[in-house]
């Protein structure tokens, strides 16, 4: 239940009739109001607690929606959504047709920009900033927020570097924590510690904002002295004081991100102020849940919690399948004590993709780039071009990022790069914008690059060992979020033939092919069809590229009718790739693709999305009878 504040605020309009001094009460009541609700709906929980004050004191200032505040990534919005119409549905969040994770412009008109991958809020801002001038709608305020981990992406500098030479009325506020999902890494977070540690400039920083208070009183002349005076005394505190000032912004700060009141008072100062500026905020990842407060990684997304004592209420794992990155963590670890060519990349996912195993074991062959796709790609192309062996890890719905790098760095220079792409697939509750379905169709359409999908675990353990083997060229392993299917799955490897799939299971009324973790719903598909005589042949393809040209040869010759399935885009993907090949070589059987189709779907768990997008068992069992009852039995089978 909300608490006495909060109950009465259903917008921001009811947010200002209270006097600032309430608003430290108020945001006590909207951080525990997150508690109560993400402890048993989990979601994104660390994020949102550490920007509560800031999310107060931004509504309390700003007019929105007329003003427009771009979120970056959008792990932080939950208390900007509850203040913003959504309170009393915020128990929806990331559920099946309940509201998003993230900001998202079709859910309500304070979400100005749709975000979920790290980055754009700068450049999104920047938009909306020159639309406004070109409107002449001087009086618009536009804002973004972004963390001190999204800041080290190019797309973010980009931002910056546009704003501050077009001189544009933008407020970039810097939420700078010291964390992304791991702790931040490289000479970014080392320049951001140098500013919020030094005594003396954090000293004399508030005696300059004052000084400029009262000189800006006294007119413009004044003002650009002071700001000399500002400048001057910043660079000779801070050997690196000007990063910031160096694109054309005036910087404040850094300020505590959990002052609301001060927040308040500098943001209506700052508003009044034109041009590109940008204030630095610093807060605390989980503040007010003291767990979340001391295992930042953890508590980002921790799942039920009692939030009582903080206890993470985890399922028993005894005697069930692992989960495919952990099968990825503990197998590179494996392969590298073998081969002493094999590195681990990642951007700033060293807990998600469980690479933090080889990097506990073996921390000078792994490398954290921090929010880069990009340059995690091409920077494994150069250790490639060194000889040595990189295993590039990144989500695929993030992977789309670096597409260019994988064409022109990677795969035109048939280098030995392997890309393990976490997360291939629908992924759950994190929506359309985390959803890995494309990797299949854009990887397939590059010349040299092999593209692979395992069905199980000890698949991918053997993928993976393929993959390190000499001179594969660039080689892409797919897997979903979530457990496989098979408890004993630590099995010596074996090599799997480039562009080879198998037969799991003889028929004769039709032909299902699959690809990658979908295969297993179709295994138990089969099942239930035997038991009605449906006799169904099925082969897991393992490669979309180079495709199995003899597995499709006999289906050619053998079937009139064809399924396949793939947990992806069925535009270019597995089934684009078969009717491709059966119409060059003179094949016309019925080919019904199955997978996701052409639209952005939703979030859900991923039960709920295989079944809306009817590639579960159920939908598998279901389509197959419906092709079965509408043919005799003598036209499926050719031969």
């Amino acid at each position: 239940m909300p608490g006495d504040l909060l109950r009465n605020i259903l917008f921001p309009s009811d947010l200002k009739k209270l006097d600032i001094s309430e608003l430290p009460k108020l945001s006590e009541e909207l951080r525990q109001f997150i508690i109560d609700v993400v402890s048993s709906n989990p979601g994104h929980f660390g994020a949102s607690l550490g920007v509560v004050e800031l999310t107060v004191a931004l509504h309390y200032v700003f007019n929105t929606p007329y003003d427009k505040i771009v979120w970056d990534v959008g792990h932080q919005a939950y208390g900007h959504k509850i203040l913003t119409g959504r309170r009393d549905v915020f128990h929806t969040n990331r559920k099946y047709k309940g509201i998003s994770g993230f900001p998202k412009m079709s859910e309500s008109e304070y979400d100005s920009f749709g975000v979920g991958h790290s980055s754009t809020s700068i450049s999104a801002a920047l938009g909306m900033a020159k639309a406004k001038a070109i409107k002449n709608e001087h009086d618009r305020q536009i804002i973004a927020v972004i963390g001190d981990g999204s800041m080290t992406a190019g797309i973010a500098f980009e931002g910056l570097n546009n704003a501050g030479i077009d001189k544009s009325n933008l407020l970039v506020i810097l939420n700078d924590n010291n964390m992304a999902i791991d702790p931040n890494v490289g000479a970014l977070k080392e320049y951001l510690l140098d500013i919020t540690t030094s005594k003396t400039y954090n000293r004399l920083k508030n005696d300059i904002w004052h000084l400029l208070g009262h000189l800006n009183k006294l007119g413009h002349n004044y003002r650009k002295v002071a700001q000399q005076i500002e400048n001057a005394v910043k660079s000779f505190l801070l050997r690196q004081s000007n990063l910031f000032e160096s694109f054309n912004f005036r910087y404040f700060g850094p300020v505590d991100g959990h002052d609301v009141v001060y927040l308040t008072k500098i943001l209506q100062d700052i508003k009044e102020i034109k041009g590109p500026k940008l204030l630095h905020v610093i807060t605390q990842k989980g503040k007010g849940f003291k767990q979340a407060e001391l295992d930042q990684t953890i508590w980002h997304a921790p799942g039920k919690f009692d939030k009582n004592t903080g206890e993470i209420l985890s399922i028993k794992t005894d005697n069930i399948p692992p989960r495919y990155q952990d099968v990825f963590g503990e197998t590179i670890v494996e392969l590298a004590k073998q081969n002493d060519k094999i590195v681990g990349i990642t951007p700033a996912m060293p807990t998600g993709c469980s690479l933090n195993i080889m990097m506990k074991e073996m921390p000078e062959r792994t490398f954290d780039v921090g929010i880069a796709e990009q340059h995690a790609v091409t920077f494994s192309a150069g250790l490639a071009v060194e000889g040595m062996l990189p295993f590039c890890n990144i989500y695929s719905s993030f992977m789309q990022r670096a597409y260019d790098q994988v064409v022109h760095d990677v795969a035109l220079q048939n280098l030995n790069v392997v890309f393990c792409l976490d997360r291939g697939g629908l992924v759950g509750e994190d929506g359309a914008t985390h959803h890995g379905v494309y990797d299949l169709a854009y990887f397939r359409s590059i010349p040299n690059i092999i593209v692979s999908a395992p069905m199980d675990e000890i698949e991918l353990r053997n993928l993976m060992y393929t993959a390190q083997l000499n001179n594969k060229g660039p080689f892409s392993i797919r897997y979903p979020r979530g457990r496989g299917v098979t408890t004993d799955w630590k099995k010596e490897f074996t090599e799997i033939p480039v562009g080879k799939g198998r037969l799991i299971r003889k028929g004769s009324d039709l032909a299902i092919l699959s690809i990658g973790h979908t295969g297993n719903f179709v295994v138990e598909a089969t099942k239930e069809l035997a038991k009605e005589n449906i006799d169904v042949a099925h082969y897991d393809m393992r490669f979309v590229k180079p495709i199995d040209e003899e597995i499709l040869h006999e289906v050619g010759k053998n079937f009139k009718n064809v399924i396949t399935i793939e947990d992806g885009t069925i535009l270019g993907g597995l089934g684009s790739a078969v009717i491709e090949f059966m119409n060059e070589n003179n094949y016309y059987p019925q080919v019904k693709r199955m997978g996701v189709p052409d639209r952005f779907v939703d979030q859900g768990t991923p039960a709920e999305l295989y079944k809306e997008c009817g590639f579960d068992k159920d939908g598998i069992v279901k389509t197959v009878k419906s092709i079965f009852n509408n043919k005799s039995n003598s036209i499926f089978n050719v031969g």
